[in-house]
């Protein structure tokens, strides 16, 4: 940095032509070594402890950081994307199980409206977990611009029913969908993994248009929650990739947007629902999806 401060010359007093030489001695090194002091006060001694900048109150302060980098664009990077998010299942599926068990079709076949969902073993309910995820990320995707769009948002006595839930993905013309969901393996299976669209052709369901970018969406997704969560690929399907391609789910096989599932973790293992029933690790996993997604949608 350079120094803008005042300049300070060593007074040169004139030396007397008819003086002695001890007299204009006398006179001449103390105003010179007066001078020197005041410039290594003013300087810093450079070469000392300190800094010209940090000793003249005058200098001129290193220049702020511009806090008007990736905050300021963050805002407006997703503007004009739709992401679609879905927390599985329903808090009060367990209410109406006639509806619920109301087959429907899924193009392969046809299948429950809904499920109840799993549960850790100690109670806490993965529509409850699957719910708040949800919140969290769309609370990040809407800071960076995004439209976000909930299938429910605790608002419906149950369901919505799978082929309504990819209806909603695919009349907001979403960019992404993410459906939100924990497992309910044994014990002792762990880990995270993300739900990709097969090929489908058959029926009401195809998703040939979709399996490439959703493909695409599951692998950003994956890389980016593994990343951000530091928890590790399933140790119990997808032969250690978190990558498993399905279809036998509803609401990927109607999905006509780029779909895929992420299941965050095993419910019934001890040390996974040690993870999804800490709200600073949820956290950490919506931060994983949203990174996932945005990747995916700045391509």
């Amino acid at each position: 940095m350079s120094y803008a401060g005042p300049e300070f010359d060593s007074p040169q007093p004139r030396r007397p032509r008819r003086r002695p030489l001890a007299l204009s001695l006398a006179v001449l090194v103390p105003g010179a070594l007066l001078g020197w002091l005041v410039y290594a006060g003013v300087s810093g001694a450079a070469d000392g402890n300190g800094t010209a900048a940090e000793a003249s109150p005058r200098a001129s302060a290193p220049p702020a950081v511009s806090s008007t980098t990736a905050d300021d664009k963050a805002p407006t990077s997703l503007r004009g994307k739709v992401v679609v998010i879905d927390p599985g299942h329903n808090l009060t599926n367990f209410r109406h199980t006639a509806e619920i068990n109301r087959k429907v079709d899924i193009g392969t076949n046809r299948k429950e409206c809904d499920t109840t969902g799993t549960s850790t073993n100690s109670g806490y309910a993965e529509a409850k977990f699957t719910l708040d995820v949800a919140h969290r990320l769309r609370t990040l995707l809407e800071r960076q611009g995004a439209t976000v769009k909930l299938t429910q948002d605790g608002d419906r006595p149950y369901g919505p029913c799978v082929d309504e839930r990819a209806r909603i993905g695919n009349r907001a013309k979403a960019d992404a969908v993410v459906s939100i969901h924990a497992d309910g393996a044994g014990a002792g299976q762990r880990g995270y993994h993300v739900i990709l669209p097969g090929r489908v052709h058959q029926g009401i369901a195809d998703t040939r248009r979709i399996v490439a970018p959703s493909a695409r969406l599951g692998k950003d997704v994956a890389a980016d929650f593994r990343r951000a969560t530091g928890t590790r690929p399933s140790n119990y399907v997808g032969d250690g990739t978190g990558l498993v391609t399905r279809t036998d789910l509803g609401g990927l096989n109607l999905s006509t947007v780029p779909k895929v599932f992420i299941e965050c973790g095993n419910m019934r293992d001890s040390k996974d629902a040690a993870l999804l029933t800490s709200a600073a690790w949820r956290q950490k996993a919506a931060q994983g999806i949203s990174e996932g997604i945005v990747s995916f949608l700045r391509g």
